[in-house]
């Protein structure tokens, strides 16, 4: 195993726990090592510091996935983490739907594993990651045994690491439309076609949150996608909710949510520009006791995050203007 030495002149950030070693904090690398192999990090003195994966083509050299020296990083390794994070999950109080793998967080760097009950979904964002793929295919096979998993790496994030999009079928096809039950509400996901992997698993928890602030209220969601905020605010007793994208697949979909939950009457979802809908009802006075906004990201790279802090204010601003007095 090759070792990459870190430069003396850096600050404790990946000796005290940060999981990237970038390509300038790196002295010089000790032994051959090719775009995807696992690598072991030392500082200058020889001290060590973790095991990960490896990529000279990226900003991102290394990949840190655990602080074991006396780790082996093969199949049952990631079975192993896998089954780890499922009994975490489980402990917390997930069972059907969560998101299995978050990456850094569970210690296998740009991975992610979304569970739809009996279907998952996986983005493996990183060459090192991508190589170990047929390993985590069938860790999750023997674990859950499920009834199909799909591959969503169609994001240009993985062009940054010399790889290519894709997407498609790593089981036996299966029907990619899928029902789901979250907090007792039901959802169709597409996870071919939907945003990531389909539906975002990891704010179900923040959907469980509003039940509070809803009841009896006039509620208003921005950025909807296929309206699941915007649905459990009717499940949890709102008197009144609108939806507004711009996307007319999603509006369609949430409107289709809505009627297989029997909220159609009272939840209801419209095509919309929200920049410039808002603004106009912001003259006229319209007022919400509850506005939701989750908006998109505005910028994936740092020439443009000046704009994309303009337009974060502008959206929050306008819709701050539309919520009651004593609202939310």
């Amino acid at each position: 195993m090759a070792n990459v030495i870190l430069n003396k002149k850096i600050s404790q950030r990946v000796p005290n726990g940060h999981p990237w070693v970038f390509n300038n904090e790196v002295r010089e690398v000790i032994g051959a090592a090719k775009a995807g192999d696992v690598v072991q990090v030392q500082t200058h003195d020889n001290k060590f510091v973790g095991q990960g994966y490896y990529n000279p083509q990226s900003q991102i050299v290394v990949r840190i996935m655990t602080r074991d020296k006396n780790a082996v990083i093969n199949e049952d390794f990631f079975y192993n983490r896998l089954l780890a994070a499922w009994n975490y999950r489980q402990q917390i109080g997930y069972s059907e739907n969560c998101r299995l793998i978050f990456g850094e967080a569970d210690e296998l760097p740009q991975l992610i594993i979304d569970k739809f009950n009996d279907y998952f979904v996986i983005q493996t964002l990183a060459l090192g990651i991508d190589v170990w793929k047929p390993a985590i295919v069938n860790a999750i096979n023997k674990i859950f045994k499920p009834k199909g998993i799909y591959e969503r790496n169609d994001v240009p994030v993985r062009e940054l690491e010399g790889l290519p999009q894709q997407k498609g079928f790593l089981s036996e096809p299966f029907d990619t439309k899928i029902q789901i039950v979250e907090n007792g509400l039901k959802f169709m996901v597409d996870v071919d076609k939907g945003q990531k992997t389909g539906y975002f698993l990891d704010q179900q928890d923040n959907r469980r949150a509003i039940r509070n602030i809803v009841k009896g209220a006039d509620v208003l969601g921005v950025f909807t996608y296929t309206g699941t905020f915007e649905i459990h605010a009717a499940h949890y007793g709102a008197k009144s909710v609108l939806g507004l994208d711009i996307s007319e697949s999603a509006v369609k979909q949430a409107n289709e949510n809505a009627a297989l939950n029997g909220y159609q009457d009272r939840c209801k979802f419209e095509v919309a520009n929200a920049f410039d809908v808002l603004k106009g009802w912001v003259k006229e006075g319209k007022k919400w006791d509850v506005v939701m906004l989750d908006p998109p990201s505005f910028t994936k790279t740092r020439e443009n995050i000046q704009k994309a802090i303009t337009g974060y204010k502008e959206i929050n601003l306008r819709g701050m203007k539309l919520v009651k007095p004593g609202g939310f």
